[in-house]
């Protein structure tokens, strides 16, 4: 038996021998083999570290083990961590949501239906800049933005034109859109209603997560407060009546967007989740009631280990929190589900072909780790909004990964990974510590009121650039490896520059045929509820939405109740 050995082959040791054995075989290696191979042939640095900073050792052994197995434990059961359901992708592939949006509402019709034709099993929607802050398209705000990031949604019968041919009993919708998003609701709610849907067989989801727009993305309505009483009434409401739809998306993707590294992202996440929890609680709601209805939006980042312990630890931490902190009972509240998107920060203009081979690495981490819905980026989104066949690429990256490699069959495949299981609890005790921080400041609305998310993100992202600059962060065609000359050309999406005029003219239109009489009374009606702090604001809201009340007048008409909110700048 060689002397490093921990025990002969075919004996039993405890975890705690089996630990002990190996930090002494550990320590005669790194004194033997290690220190004479780099005596020879030194490491290219010093210290060695995640995407998000985190030092890394060189090598990972059992003694990088949890000390429960409970907290790796099983499919399905608690604490989840990995993944929510006993059979994950062996019973159900995770849903193909690639995310469109430009134009009318025709015009991301057709996409939505080419999508279709190649295999997306679940729609998402992107809203241009003046739908997202609740301005009308001909708002003076507006002029050169309708359509361009998104599709422009002004009145109800844009929201009919958009889902025109598509039945949305059978194929779940994610829209992501925040400030006004109850409206949004409320347009796809009416749209339902008309067509004689059964409001309890719509699936999908709503981002309609207003605080972290006070930390990262800074698209906002209204002051902190009343934007809390807007989510918690979607919220309250969809418990009551959409028995399968999310009425939030809380999104760390955002956050991390924005320059917050891995484990910012989910604690800022987890933070703002349990204050949106704890405002519906105080309502009188069961946390049984509504919290199987809770989904979540994450990044999927370069470091691909890192993003598989990450996605595993949110869920182990969230599961937790459900049961020890709110008193969670039923199993689907504790289980935290997510959609993930490919991290278009790391998209670059240099070499845009090398940003298929980033999309599929991302991805394959989202897989990894349980992702339940995945959107992949076009290689050409570092330009503009994707071309159809960047995105037929980006689906078809998801369908290889489903159908070819294998890598769905096994579930949590690196579970047991001393490496990713060391990642996963340093992660999760992470978001304790970030917890205890924002605990002292006075909670999650005190701490944005104070800066504090914004400052830790503002000095994440400094860091990261400067480390770009620098090449201690390679980016592939950008800092390394770069290409003389002007490099590859592709074709990129053209915008119809009529597009505008024509959303303009419809929208002057249903202004000209509404009943005024019917449009005026829902304003009235609507503004009577936003003054009863304790009322619901989304009956009245679809009320408005049928009467043809736009946007912007309904955003209006409510700053007029709620205020306006300015930021104070963080440097």
């Amino acid at each position: 038996m060689n002397e490093h050995d921990p025990a002969p082959a075919g004996s039993a040791l405890t975890t705690e021998a089996l630990v002990e054995a190996v930090t002494r075989e550990l320590a005669g290696w790194e004194g033997d083999e290690l220190a004479a191979f780099v005596d020879r042939q030194p490491e290219s640095r010093e210290v060695y570290r995640s995407g998000s900073g985190m030092a890394v050792q060189r090598v990972y052994t059992p003694a990088d083990l949890p000390d429960d197995w409970h907290d790796i434990g099983l499919p399905g059961r608690y604490p989840y961590t990995r993944g929510p359901y006993p059979t994950m992708y062996r019973g159900r592939t995770w849903t193909m949501r690639q995310i469109a949006g430009f134009g009318q509402a025709e015009e991301t019709n057709k996409r939505f239906q080419y999508l279709i034709a190649q295999g997306q099993t679940g729609l998402s929607v992107d809203f241009d800049m003046p739908t997202l802050m609740g301005l009308d398209s001909d708002d003076p705000m507006s002029l050169g933005e309708v359509g361009r990031e998104g599709v422009a949604i002004d009145t109800l019968p844009d929201m009919e034109a958009l889902f025109d041919g598509i039945d949305l009993e059978k194929i779940s919708v994610s829209m992501t859109i925040n400030p006004s998003a109850w409206i949004l609701l409320a347009m796809y709610v009416a749209v339902a209603e008309q067509r004689g849907y059964d409001l309890n067989k719509l699936s999908g989801t709503i981002q309609n997560d207003i605080l972290k727009e006070y930390v990262a993305q800074k698209e906002w309505v209204f002051p902190v407060r009343p934007s809390m009483r807007i989510v918690r009434d979607t919220v309250v409401y969809a418990s009551e009546h959409m028995a399968r739809y999310n009425p939030v998306n809380i999104s760390g993707y955002h956050i991390s967007e924005a320059g917050a590294n891995a484990l910012q992202e989910i604690a800022f996440t987890m933070a703002i989740t349990k204050a949106y929890v704890e405002d519906v609680v105080a309502t009188g709601v069961d946390v049984d009631q509504f919290a199987s209805r809770l989904s979540f939006f994450f990044v999927s980042q370069a470091d691909l280990f890192e993003e598989v312990a990450k996605f595993r630890a949110v869920r182990r931490f969230y599961a937790k929190m459900m049961k020890e902190t709110f008193g969670a009972k039923n199993p689907q509240s504790m289980r935290l589900r997510f959609h993930a998107q490919t991290a278009a920060a790391t998209l670059t203009k240099p070499q845009p072909l090398n940003n298929i081979i980033r999309t599929a690495l991302q991805a394959l981490s989202a897989v990894l780790g349980g992702a339940q819905s995945l959107h992949t980026n076009g290689l050409d989104e570092a330009y503009t909004i994707p071309s159809e066949q960047a995105m037929k690429v980006a689906l078809r990256t998801q369908q290889i990964i489903a159908h070819e490699t294998g890598v769905p069959n096994v579930i949590d495949p690196l579970g047991g990974s001393y490496y990713v299981e060391n990642l996963t609890d340093r992660l999760e005790q992470g978001i304790h510590d970030y917890f205890t921080k924002i605990e002292e400041l006075g909670g999650v609305v005190a701490a944005i009121e104070q800066g504090f998310f914004q400052r830790e993100i503002s000095d994440t992202a400094y860091d990261y650039a400067r480390r770009k600059a620098s090449g201690d962060r390679p980016v592939i065609g950008v800092n390394s490896y770069v290409d003389e000359g002007d490099g590859e050309k592709i074709e990129t999406h053209k915008l119809d520059p009529e597009s505008e005029a024509r959303q303009l003219s419809r929208l002057k239109q249903v202004r000209a045929d509404r009943d005024p009489d019917r449009a005026k009374a829902a304003m009235e009606h609507l503004l009577a509820v936003a003054a009863d702090p304790a009322a619901n604001l989304m009956p009245a809201t679809i009320e408005a939405v049928k009467a043809h009340l736009s946007m912007g007048e309904i955003t209006g008409a409510l700053r007029d109740v709620f205020g306006s909110y300015t930021e104070t700048p963080v440097f």
